[in-house]
């Protein structure tokens, strides 16, 4: 159970900083012996100041974002999952979502090589729904994520979001961060619950008009182990 929260700094005309929480469950279910289904839905809770002159502050929910992985009970060396993710118009308010119904596949991999993590996940978007004043959606997020395994269980993380707006003009098409961090997983309580808490900082060498220059992430996650 994540709990992601996303600084995200010199939005718009007005330089604001805008506050993303990404409540972002991921919870795994027995399909047969040999399959599992995996669910991945992000919720974000977002605070946007005034981005620019004449244009209100806004407080509230964004887009409602499921994803489904099939995934094998016993991957080999290569720990893989692929199937659909959906994008719901659920935003409070038209500045904080597209106003589309939107799909599109998912697929996600990686691997352990001893104290590495390999990985990566990638989507692509279209909408086929939704207000038909708003534009419409074809966009792609790559996630590529590598972490390095320290003692006491400290660990070195990088995990930038890529994204593509393909119905942009050129110029404002990519979202590009460059950064990482670091995390440790720890145990509290008289059960010993895992808990695994990171922070992550980028810059963007890459950003549409108005979009943010830098980022800071930090992420408090809840590990709940049958």
């Amino acid at each position: 159970m994540p709990f992601q929260n996303n600084f995200n700094f010199g939005v718009g005309p007005n330089n604001v900083t805008q506050y993303v929480l990404n409540v972002q469950p991921v919870i795994p279910f027995k399909l047969t012996e040999d399959w599992n289904l995996i669910t991945r839905t992000i919720l974000p809770i977002i605070n946007q100041p005034s981005i620019a002159p004449g244009v209100s502050s806004e407080f509230g929910l964004g887009d409602l974002n499921p994803a489904f992985f099939f995934s094998p009970r016993k991957p080999g060396a290569l720990i893989w999952g692929v199937g659909p993710v959906f994008t719901f118009p659920t935003a409070t308010d038209t500045q904080l979502g597209s106003g589309k119904y939107s799909a599109g596949p998912t697929a996600v991999a990686l691997t352990m090589q001893g104290p590495w993590v390999f990985g990566a996940l990638i989507n692509q978007q279209w909408s086929f729904a939704g207000d038909s004043d708003r534009r419409d959606v074809s966009a792609m997020l790559i996630q590529p994520f590598v972490n390095y395994n320290l003692p006491d269980g400290w660990y070195l993380s990088s995990a930038p979001i890529i994204t593509a707006n393909w119905e942009a003009s050129s110029d404002n098409t990519w979202t590009v961060p460059v950064g990482g961090g670091f995390g440790k997983l720890w145990r509290v309580g008289k059960v010993g619950l895992p808990v695994n808490t990171q922070i992550q900082a980028f810059y963007n060498v890459e950003t549409p008009d108005g979009g943010p220059e830098w980022q800071l992430r930090f992420q408090l996650q809840f590990l709940f182990p049958r």
